[in-house]
This record gives structure tokens, sequence and C-alpha cells, in this order.
């Protein structure tokens, strides 16, 4: 049976300037796995809760005024709800001095202004994320893809909203439940009971993580099982959400960025972070926004997976 329908609304202000209709469309075309889509109103977002009791699906839309609303059902921890909503879109940081950074920097605010100031978008939890990198690792989008909606299908706890049944990905305790999920290999599935493991004993607590110094959070990161440097990189700019994070693991970013500033070949890391150092602190926000317009400009670009490590520890 789907979980009661009963709803509570919040607000979001938004700190400098944000486009919910720039952040759908990142949200529908960027090969994350966030899991947004398209509402009556706006996004309807679909997550497990932090503490893992139960799941949420949020119909989020913008009103003329800028201010960002939200209702929310399935769960009524709504507190711990608005934080990850408010985080997936990147408005838990102060972004009145991203246009500034546009203006330190003409590449960087030529592509700004191109996308509305579109900030990242990222998944819901440190444990979203990493579960979705890992399901992702070596297989395309699509068949990643795939496999989330067959876990969430299956272990998902249903959710209604405006009479239609919504389910989220699995909560930990239910990932555990899974086996034999059509293709997803047992060495990935192991992988996953491990993560889901690893939510429930607070090691991918999104707060504490991105709390920590980029370094003691990515060392912890690759301790887990299917982390290896690219995947704790992705986990902690796109999970954890951290706005100044250069992700110099990330060879489409790289390259993204060599083309953006006309260089012969993709910057070494140097180069990168001397680029880079007009975006502080915003330098995550100014990679991803770059590496989107790359990804939009190049139609045939190689697939997303080529940039996941290369090692079996992902």
């Amino acid at each position: 049976m789907s979980r009661p329908a009963a709803s509570s609304h919040f607000e979001i202000e938004p700190f400098g300037r944000f486009s919910l209709a720039a952040a759908s469309d990142f949200a529908g075309g960027f090969p994350a796995g966030i899991g947004a889509s398209a509402s009556a109103n706006g996004l309807l977002a679909a997550f497990p809760v932090e503490g893992w009791r139960d799941s949420a699906a949020v119909d989020v839309w913008q009103t003329d005024d800028g201010v960002v609303n939200a209702e929310s059902h399935g769960s009524d921890d709504v507190a711990t709800i608005r934080r990850q909503v408010t985080r997936s879109l990147s408005l838990d940081h102060d972004g009145r001095g991203w246009e500034a950074a546009g203006q330190r920097d003409p590449v960087l605010g030529a592509v700004q202004t191109r996308f509305d100031w579109l900030r990242p978008v990222c998944f819901y939890s440190a444990y979203e994320a990493a579960t979705s990198f890992v399901i992702g690792q070596r297989i395309s989008m699509r068949q990643g893809r795939v496999i989330k909606d067959r876990l969430a299908a299956t272990y998902g706890d249903e959710i209604e909203v405006a009479g239609h049944v919504v389910r989220p990905f699995p909560r930990p305790d239910r990932l555990l439940e899974a086996s034999d999920v059509p293709g997803l290999s047992a060495v990935k599935l192991g992988r996953l009971h491990d993560l889901a493991r690893a939510a429930l004993d607070g090691r991918l607590d999104t707060e504490r993580l991105r709390a920590l110094p980029d370094a003691d959070a990515l060392a912890e990161l690759q301790a887990l099982p299917g982390v290896g440097p690219w995947t704790a990189q992705a986990i902690l700019t796109r999970g954890c959400g951290t706005p100044d994070t250069l992700p110099l693991g990330d060879v489409i970013s790289r390259t993204a960025v060599g083309a953006a500033y006309g260089l012969p070949e993709p910057p070494d890391d140097a180069t990168w972070t001397q680029i880079a150092e007009p975006w502080r602190p915003y330098r995550t926000w100014a990679t991803v926004l770059l590496h989107m317009a790359w990804r939009r400009d190049q139609p045939a670009a190689p697939s997303y997976r080529l940039t996941r490590d290369r090692s079996s520890s992902g």
C-alpha cells in the first residue's frame, strides 16, 4: 500500500540569482542520475529521507518573486526533507557572489549568462550519490537508469502524490533486501549492500562528510567498497554539494575547461587551478557549468562512463 498523501508546504528563498527552470533542464539532461523529473508545477523530487525511516516525494515550483515553494508527501520529517531539497538545488549556499565570479572571468560569465546562472543540481544524499555512481561504473547512462528504476520499483517506498504512486530509490535497509537484479552483477550488488550498511552506520552521513576538509572526506569515501578516486570526488561534489571543490580527477571536466579557454590540450592540475582562481568560492559550480556547456555543444561526446575510475575499486 502507498503511504498517505498528507502533505506539508515550505518555502526556500534563494540568495542570489536562481532559476528553477534552468535547474529542471539540467536535471533532465545531465547524466548524473539525480532523479528529478517534471511535475505540473516544476520538479518532482523523490528520495529516501536521511535517517532512513521513510521516503518523500516533493513537488517543487518557483513563484514570480523568485521564492522556491515545495509540497512534500510521504514523510513527516519536514526539516530533513527541506534540508535535502535545499542542498540538492544548491540553495544552501549564498549565491550572491556567483555573478561576480563571472564578471572576474568573462569566459565563465558568458556561460553563466547562456544558462541563466545555473547552480549544480545534486543528488539528495551522499548515499544516493554513492549507490548511483557505483551502479553506473562501466555501463551506459541508460543502463544505469534502468537498473535504478528496477530497484525503485521493487524496493522503493510507495508514496501517493496527486493520485499517482511514486517510488524513490530504496532506503538503505530496503536495498539490503535486493537480490538478483536484472542487469546488475553480483559484484556490484555486493558493493551496493556494503554502501547501504555504511549509510546505516553513519559513514555516508552527508552533512558530516561535507563538514570535513576535502582531503579527509575523500579519504573516508575511498575506504568504502567500490569507491575509487573519481567516484569519491563525485560523491563529495555532487552528493554532498560542496561548492568550491575542483574535481581534478574528472577527465571530461578537464577537457571542457581546456575547450572553453581555447587550450591546445586539457590543462594540467596547476593550469586548471590557476584558471579557476577567479571562480572562488564557487569552483565546483563553475566546473559543473563548463562541463554541461561542453556536453551540450558536443553531441558526439564520449560516454560519461569514460571518466569513471578504471580500477575495480570504482
